[in-house]
């Protein structure tokens, strides 16, 4: 390894306590998530707002850029524009949202499967070899999003609790993280 290389390397080690302290937070903040249900539906319902408006003004940037590029680019135009619309006006009414975030969640997921099902058949078209996996989770998308629409309280609590377990998940991974990089800190020192 050169030098310039190995000082690199002690630099991005050198705070590795950071990842853990970040672990730890995205743990409590899971488990906190599951002792507060109704706190953190709502916090999810202003969450998805934002969320969806932002994803809106991101996907009209993404599609106008690409219109000489991509095939299907006015689909994702049309979905960046319903995104940026619904998303503008859930902002603004917060008790709505709430009552209607499992359909939300599951329509915009069912939107999101069939787009990544059509950007899989522009891969396909474009020769790349990586097209099945993006159909495979355009599909897996559909149907979890059928799940969500069937039952809309069950939607709920599925949200809430996939999203503490994402948490933990993450806040595990982090933890993991942090000893890694001491281990490696502690080699190269």
């Amino acid at each position: 390894m050169e030098e310039t290389e190995v000082k690199r390397l002690k630099a991005a080690v050198k705070h590795w306590w950071l990842s853990l302290l970040l672990g730890i937070l995205l743990i409590a903040m899971g488990f906190w998530v599951i002792r507060t249900p109704l706190a953190s539906y709502i916090g999810l319902a202003i969450l998805f707002s934002w969320l969806l408006f932002i994803s809106g003004i991101i996907e009209m940037v993404f599609s106008i850029s690409n219109k000489d590029n991509l095939d299907g680019w006015g689909w994702h135009l049309a979905g960046g524009i319903i995104d940026f619309i619904l998303g503008g006006y859930l902002i603004s009414n917060p008790e709505l949202t709430m009552a209607v975030l499992p359909f939300l969640v599951g329509f915009w997921m069912m939107f999101g499967g069939v787009s990544a099902i059509a950007m899989s058949m522009d891969l396909k078209s474009y020769g790349s070899t990586g097209w099945g996996w993006t159909l495979t989770m355009g599909i897996l998308t559909i149907i979890f999003s059928f799940l969500v629409i069937y039952n809309p309280v069950l939607g709920g609590f599925y949200l809430v609790f996939m999203t503490a377990f994402a948490l933990i998940t993450l806040g595990v991974f982090r933890i993991i993280l942090a000893f890694r990089l001491k281990k490696l800190h502690k080699e190269i020192a």
